[in-house]
């Protein structure tokens, strides 16, 4: 096969670009770049972006600068064999400048005297004169002007390639592609979207382009504007294919899926929310209402509900329940641990002791007679709410299922959740998270799912205070600590992981190690024993104890036996002792910041204040100071997701694994959240006016949507 004998196409091998061949082509393909089309969308990663041109008596030492000017002096000076000073004198009206090269004697035959040249760099006095070190060196012809410097794409680059041949292997691509390109966002979509974006104050000074306009302003722009116009277009382009695919995920519940309806009556709403021995805040009230009117429907809600720590979650998750119930229907509550599966089951227990409602659990430790005699009931209708761990994923039948509650629903793979909710019709479906969800990430990873915020707190909770550590605080700190402890409060104690040799425990959120852990639970447990809380009763909870075993020591410390409760993070979520106010979390460079906050929520759930220690083990990265600077200076959640997400980056939050959804190209939904939101709300009006894209005009838009989405729609629908 010869390079021409072929018209170019997006999937024509590189090697068959002209001025590539397979050699060259070898090396692009370790960056990903095998076809004409992957160099065409090849975006650049950054620009150079040169000074317009000056005059002398314009520059400044240390900004950069551009020149034009005609060589009036040039020679080469070699010092010692294999090195040597190019020099040069540019001149114009405005006075003369000094270029210099070092070890580039190729320059003699580029610049040579009586030349017109640009020059770009940044300037330097050396004595009375101004010196360009190195400089961009451009050549003009005799009767251009001053031209205009150009700005430059920045492509990422491979060994054995420099950015001149990747600027031209590119420029190659457009050439051969760029008229052969299939427009998929119609004229008028484009006009309307500049509308949107302008009035979302983004500084869009032409309309978006069309394709073959965008792709070569996108590498070779004219101007800044020229670059604006066309990065938009392609952010607005792929955040609009995403978001059409979610929107039609959304439309395709209340088509595809049918649920029973679970109505809910002033007349029920009142025996449950009586109930709750409380003030319920305005955003519980709120979520309840929500909760109702989708429950209502004959296609299942599919509502994520995320609140800070202490906002009060489990309280409108039992509203949900209580509201399947009400309907004659069962609920099942599933949790990532069966500590916590344990606590919901007692709480529910406890607020409903005086109803007829019956309540079974469901756990990995239960011997075989109790697991038997549950899944009987259960199947049978005579439990009305389950509560769980894993063990609800397998060989379970329920008589009239109507609503699933997964709790914090990050702990579980995209397919479990699947599982839970498949066979007959489709039940009700609430995830919940006490992790707080960027805004973006609520707009792309739970796109297609309703979403519930809990933000307001019940009222009389403590507030907490909340230190980063350093070494030589830890005697005061322990000194404040005991004295908590002789005012009746309670504390824990957290550890990264169980000891110095570990194989992590399915289920529970320690890792694997086999190096010696200074900061290992087990140590930390016996130095505490017979160091600093000799004297207290000490317990030790961690993901190696028995079922048995952790539940004793959860009921010591929630019971008041126990004074201080040593634990790796299997206390992370839910669990609820108010009397505990003080934590001490050692390793802590080993937490991510959600984790940590996670943490830091088991110190806030009585009326007294909270107070929480952070130190590290050993000499700790500014990186990772910066991380736990920002976690003591931030209590609110949802500020700390944004801090966290801004730190991490999108690549971190938006794995496949859990979002379901491919890596952006060119979109960062992190600073381009304006043009993600233009784009969620054009996607959602187009789909309710043309739910199928059935319209000629949407059918480019629509294959791309399938191509990059269709596979994936399968498992939209669960959050």
């Amino acid at each position: 096969m010869t390079e021409n004998s072929n018209p170019t196409t997006l999937a024509t091998p590189a090697q068959f670009l002209p001025g590539i061949g397979s050699m060259r082509a070898d090396k692009l393909a370790k960056i990903g770049l095998r076809t004409a089309g992957d160099l065409l969308f090849c975006f650049p990663r950054n620009y150079e972006f040169p000074a317009p041109p000056s005059k002398v008596d314009q520059l400044r030492e240390g900004q950069s600068a551009s020149l034009v000017g005609t060589i009036v002096d040039a020679e080469i000076v070699s010092r010692t064999p294999g090195k040597s000073i190019f020099g040069a004198v540019v001149q114009n009206e405005s006075g003369a400048v000094r270029i210099v090269f070092f070890n580039q004697p190729f320059r003699a035959e580029q610049i040579t005297f009586d030349r017109r040249v640009m020059i770009s760099g940044e300037p330097k006095l050396n004595g009375l004169r101004w010196e360009f070190v190195h400089p961009k060196v451009t050549l003009l012809e005799e009767d251009e002007g001053i031209a205009k410097p150009k700005i430059l794409p920045i492509y990422p680059l491979t060994e054995g390639v420099k950015q001149n041949e990747m600027r031209r292997y590119v420029s190659t691509a457009i050439d051969a592609l760029c008229g052969s390109l299939t427009e998929v966002l119609p004229s008028d979509l484009r006009d309307q979207a500049t509308q949107a974006l302008r009035a979302a104050e983004i500084d869009l000074r032409i309309p978006l382009p069309d394709i073959h306009h965008a792709i070569r302003s996108i590498h070779w722009p004219a101007d800044a504007s020229d670059l604006t116009a066309a990065r938009t277009r392609f952010v607005f382009q792929e955040l609009l294919v995403m978001q059409l695919a979610l929107a039609m995920r959304r439309r395709k519940l209340t088509t595809d899926l049918r649920s029973t309806p679970l109505p809910t009556s002033a007349m029920l709403d009142a025996r449950i929310t009586n109930r709750f021995p409380f003030e319920l805040t305005g955003d519980q009230k709120a979520a309840m209402l929500a909760i109702g009117r989708d429950m209502g429907r004959q296609f299942p809600m599919n509502r994520l509900l995320q609140g800070d720590v202490g906002s009060g979650k489990t309280v409108v998750a039992i509203y949900a329940m209580m509201l399947a119930v009400g309907n004659s229907h069962q609920a099942v509550l599933m949790a990532p641990t069966e500590v916590l599966a344990r606590q919901h089951f007692q709480t529910l227990s406890r607020m409903l002791a005086d109803s007829r409602v019956r309540i079974g659990l469901l756990c990995g430790s239960q011997g075989a007679a109790e697991r038997r005699e549950t899944l009987e009931k259960t199947a049978s209708g005579e439990i009305d709410l389950l509560v769980g761990t894993q063990s609800l994923l397998y060989g379970i039948e329920f008589r009239s299922l109507g609503l699933c509650v997964i709790d914090e629903q990050h702990k579980f793979g995209v397919r479990q959740r699947v599982q839970l909710r498949s066979g007959g019709v489709d039940p009700h479906y609430l995830v919940m998270s006490a992790t707080p969800i960027p805004r973006s990430v609520a707009m792309t990873m739970f796109g297609d799912v309703d979403l519930t915020t809990l933000r307001e707190k019940p009222p009389g909770r403590g507030g907490v205070n909340t230190y980063l550590g350093r070494d030589q605080w830890r005697q005061r700190w322990w000194t404040f600590v005991k004295k908590q402890l002789d005012e009746g409060r309670q504390a824990f104690v957290v550890a990264p992981r169980v000891s110095a040799q570990v194989t992590a425990t399915q289920g529970d959120a320690e890792e694997a190690t086999t190096e010696e852990d200074v900061s290992s639970v087990e140590s930390v447990y016996r130095e505490l024993c017979s160091g600093e809380l000799a004297g207290y009763q000490v317990g030790l909870l961690h993901g190696r104890l028995s079922s048995d075993e952790k539940r004793a020591v959860m009921e010591a410390f929630a019971d008041g036996e126990t004074d201080v409760l040593v634990s790796t993070t299997v206390i992370e979520v839910g669990i609820d002792v108010p009397n505990a106010t003080v934590m001490t979390i050692l390793g802590a460079q080993r937490f991510g910041l959600a984790q940590l906050h996670q943490l830091r929520g088991r110190v806030s759930r009585g009326t007294h204040a909270g107070h929480v220690c952070v130190f590290t083990d050993g000499e700790q990265s500014p990186e990772e100071f910066e991380r736990l600077k920002v976690f003591e200076d931030t209590s609110d959640g949802f500020e700390l997701a944004e801090a966290d997400f801004k730190m991490r980056g999108p690549g971190d939050v938006f794995g496949a694994r859990q979002s379901g959804l491919p890596p952006m190209r060119i979109a960062d939904v992190m600073n381009d959240i304006d043009v993600l939101q233009v784009a969620r709300e054009i996607a959602q009006a187009t789909i309710d006016e043309d739910p199928e894209l059935s319209d000629p005009k949407w059918q480019p838009l629509k294959k791309q949507l399938m191509r990059r989405y269709g596979k994936r729609l399968d498992l939209g629908d669960v959050a």
